[in-house]
């Protein structure tokens, strides 16, 4: 068994380019001047054969097109087993919706974040008597799918927008937000798409990991406020930033990780574009700049 990853789509809620946004870089990919990016998904597997896709973006079904290794292999034989949740943004949930289709696979994540989905009636159109909810403690192993040994832990973030109120807590750590440990073929490979903050327990789970998939939203803190599109702050919105004295390339230097690879970015981040001094600096630090249909092999 060896550990295979497909990342599905690499930027954050919305997309490159966002429907709604007029900034340089949504522009640029409209042009076709730099590659275009799906939301935020990867596929996992550990024989090549069952396939787990990590967050069910709005964008899943032309990603599943787009990704051979997905295709039917028969009428109704796919080679999606399961699907896991890291928290229940709607970035990271909507693509269940399009998945209704009576197949059948196993539905991972919280019992905080199955409560979300469940909560809202339009997900009972994924019948539970076809798709399995299973609710997974923090720590717990179990196999998402074949060869693939996985558990959840805790990494610091904040609810989904859409339960926020009026004061809202961007560092809370328990079950709304968390990262995935997999393991195959002695090899250990993590999965954190949001991660607000990088206390000392993270650092210490991840140092020595053959592979990262981390938080890559933003560049910078208030990247979003200085070009005229938001009011909230990287931190705000639960999300590390890759620069800066408390960013993430400070905080995985010297952690010795193998392969360290950004996804979930926002269409403002500057590493999106090939030859920009952002990116290069993260490259020069170690970083691949993950994108749509990239793939990992260990």
């Amino acid at each position: 068994m060896n550990f295979r990853a497909r990342i599905l789509g690499a930027a954050a809620g919305g997309g490159l380019p966002q429907w709604n946004c007029g900034c340089a870089n949504c522009n640029a990919a409209r042009r076709g001047e730099i590659p275009a990016q799906s939301q935020s998904s990867l596929a996992v597997s550990a024989n090549g054969t069952d396939w787990a896709i990590l967050n069910a973006s709005p964008d899943i079904r032309t990603q599943m097109a787009d990704a051979p290794v997905l295709h039917p292999t028969g009428l109704r034989n796919l080679p999606l087993k399961s699907v896991l949740i890291t928290n229940g943004d709607i970035d990271h949930i909507a693509g269940l919706l399009t998945l209704r289709e009576m197949q059948a696979f196993d539905l991972y994540s919280t019992s905080e974040i199955l409560d979300f989905i469940g909560q809202n009636t339009v997900f009972d159109a994924l019948r539970e008597d076809v798709v399995a909810r299973r609710a997974i403690r923090l720590g717990e192993t179990f196999e998402l799918v074949p060869g693939l040994e996985c558990s959840l832990f805790s990494v610091p973030g904040k609810v989904p927008l859409y339960l926020e109120g009026e004061e809202v807590q961007t560092d809370l750590e328990g079950e709304q937000t968390v990262g995935v440990e997999m393991q195959a073929g002695g090899q250990k490979v993590y999965y954190i798409p949001g991660c607000a903050a990088f206390p000392s327990s993270l650092e210490e789970r991840v140092r020595g990991a053959d592979a990262v998939f981390f938080d890559g939203t933003l560049w910078a803190d208030d990247e979003m406020v200085r070009a005229g599109l938001s009011q909230k702050t990287g931190k705000r919105m639960g999300h590390m930033s890759i620069s800066g004295a408390d960013g993430t390339m400070v905080a995985f230097a010297g952690l010795d990780v193998g392969r360290k690879v950004f996804v979930h970015m926002n269409n403002t981040n500057p590493v999106l574009r090939p030859g920009a001094p952002e990116r290069r600096e993260a490259e020069a630090a170690g970083w691949v700049i993950g994108q749509d249909g990239m793939e990992m092999s260990l």
